[in-house]
């Protein structure tokens, strides 16, 4: 599933994009609108990524020449926006900026381009020159939306950009932001989260900007080893996972953290920004680096099964701003305009780097997927051991998949598989012999590989409840593994009164126009599909459903 998915991500959005629309407020400025300045740092930024795990030449071709452009855009000073003098500074500037810096440096680090970190340096410099204490200098909170939320998530690119170069100025100014962000100007979110211990209470409460910041706290935790700023983000994510968070894997209404277990789902209720599904996944990425716990590999397969995949239509590639869980998915195809029009892409570009991890002398798989991973490990000998792992299946539709080792030499090392919190019953052979399970969320194997070793793994998923908690009472939906189902509209009218007992598989029962392999029966006559993949033919959709005895 998620190689298709990321297949229609490369040929249907990214290869599609115009870059003359991307371009436009840069090389004639001002922009026709006010954040059309994000997009080609988002663009390159997805595009490194997925040139790392396809080396497509034409997605490489289409991002040369982009960055090419924006690099010539750039202004002596080191201005990369698409303001006019007299606006500089003001609303999205900074933003653009920050998202500039993240994409030129995704692309030297695919690329080795030279001129794309200087660039970013060049507008970094700019920033540290602007914002800041001293005499003549800006307050970067009031340069911006969101009472610094906004301006402020520069944070993590200057922290990327330190550890690129070592110049100390990039870190000394990611110590005045958070200096900054305590400030009376400022959204608080330290003092608010260890007085409070609630995202809602910081700023103005919107989730976007707000999680953006989270990224960076974190990337300038694993720079400096600050305690403080782990557990403050321990507390926003408890907060998040607790009170606001989706059973689809994303937060927000009207683009805030509501109050608590407020999850309203329609389309009027403009859920699931498709830029807080990514942040969050981000969010959740950092936190697994760094603390190595399986709750936030949990959090971050839920999004991408769920909300993630079904903010892209998998017939068009065209992307939902909001991705409503009861209604109708709003896609459009529009380019530099809408910011989750560009955000959902690198989204998705991220999946490959969020399946499988390494430590030491360990490989990690964190989702289950077909496919391939090949890294570099140390054996118990201290020596180097190149090592592929092959994955054959057809999950999530069935919960057997079968990896096989291809290691450069044999050696000891081991493998690690992540135990679902949905996966009762989990098992895992190696050449026929079952692997004892161990106790929590991982499965270590630990043991002298040679080439051809197999192991089969094996998750039974037949379909479970969800209570519709406080703001679905008396209402339930359907999970089968990872992926919440959805009943769809256009499905139940070519139903009828066709057998359809609880579980079944009614993959037979979908349209011939119909992306996807999955339908699953609920009673009644009722047919589920994941959410990932309903509403693609533009039909009513919900996750939630009465009781069958009043169907």
């Amino acid at each position: 599933m998620l190689d298709g998915r990321m297949r229609i991500n490369l040929e249907k959005r990214l290869l599609a994009i115009d870059s003359a629309t991307l371009l436009a407020g840069f090389e004639h400025r001002p922009g026709a609108q006010v954040w059309i300045g994000e997009h080609v740092g988002k663009f390159l930024f997805s595009a490194a990524n997925v040139w790392r795990y396809t080396h497509d030449p034409r997605l490489k071709a289409l991002a040369d020449a982009i960055e090419q452009t924006y690099i010539r855009t750039q202004l002596a000073d080191g201005y990369l926006g698409t303001y006019l003098p007299k606006d500089y500074w003001t609303e999205w500037d900074v933003w653009a900026h920050k998202y500039a810096i993240v994409g030129l440096l995704s692309f030297y680090s695919t690329t080795g381009d030279q001129k794309a970190l200087a660039a970013a340096e060049k507008a970094a410099d700019l920033i540290c020159r602007v914002f800041g204490t001293g005499p003549g200098q800006r307050d970067i909170n009031r340069s911006g939306w969101h009472t610094g939320l906004a301006s402020g998530s520069i944070l993590g690119p200057m922290i990327e950009l330190y550890r690129y170069t070592g110049k100390p100025e990039y870190l000394r100014f990611a110590r005045y932001i958070l200096s900054a962000w305590e400030d009376s100007t400022g959204p608080r979110i330290m003092s608010n989260l260890q007085r409070w211990g609630r995202v809602d209470s910081i700023g103005d409460a919107k989730a976007y900007e707000m999680l953006s910041c989270f990224v960076g706290i974190l990337q300038y935790y694993r720079l400096t080893g600050e305690k403080k700023y782990l557990q403050s983000m321990e507390t926003a994510w408890r907060d998040i996972v607790s009170n606001r968070l989706y059973v689809t894997g994303t937060s927000s209404s009207f683009e805030v953290f509501q109050g608590d277990h407020q999850l309203p789902g329609a389309n009027k209720d403009d859920i699931g920004e498709g830029c807080v599904t990514v942040t969050w996944l981000q969010f959740n990425a950092q936190l697994l680096a760094l603390t190595g716990q399986m709750r936030y590999s949990e959090e971050i397969e839920k999004s991408i099964y769920n909300h993630l995949l079904a903010a892209e239509d998998p017939l068009t590639g065209c992307v939902s701003y909001y991705t409503p869980i009861t209604g109708i998915k709003p896609y459009k195809c529009d380019q530099g305009y809408s910011c989750c029009l560009s955000s959902v892409p690198g989204g998705i570009s991220m999946i490959p780097f969020l399946a499988f991890g390494r430590s030491k002398d360990r490989l990690w798989v964190l989702l289950y997927e077909r496919g391939r991973v090949s890294d570099t490990l140390r054996t118990e000998d201290g020596k180097r051991l190149a090592v592929a792992l092959d994955c054959e299946s057809d999950f999530p539709r069935d919960g057997r998949l079968v990896y096989t080792v291809h290691p450069s030499r044999s050696g000891v090392f081991g493998i690690n598989f992540r135990v679902p919190d949905w996966a009762e019953g989990f098992s895992a052979v190696v050449n026929g012999k079952t692997v004892e399970p161990g106790i929590g969320s991982v499965v270590s194997i630990r043991r002298r590989w040679v080439a051809g070793d197999r192991i089969v793994v094996d998750m039974p998923m037949p379909l479970r409840r969800l209570a519709g908690g406080t703001s679905y009472p008396g209402l339930f939906a359907y999970k089968r593994g990872p992926q919440v189902l959805a009943r769809d509209s256009v499905l139940t009218a070519v139903v009828h009164s066709r057998d359809t007992a609880v579980g079944s598989d009614c993959s037979a029962l979908l349209p011939a126009n119909w992306l996807g392999k999955q339908a699953y029966g609920a009673g009644a006559g009722i047919v589920l599909t994941p959410f990932a993949d309903a509403g693609q033919l533009n039909g009513p959709i919900t996750i939630w459903l009465p009781e069958v005895s009043r169907q």
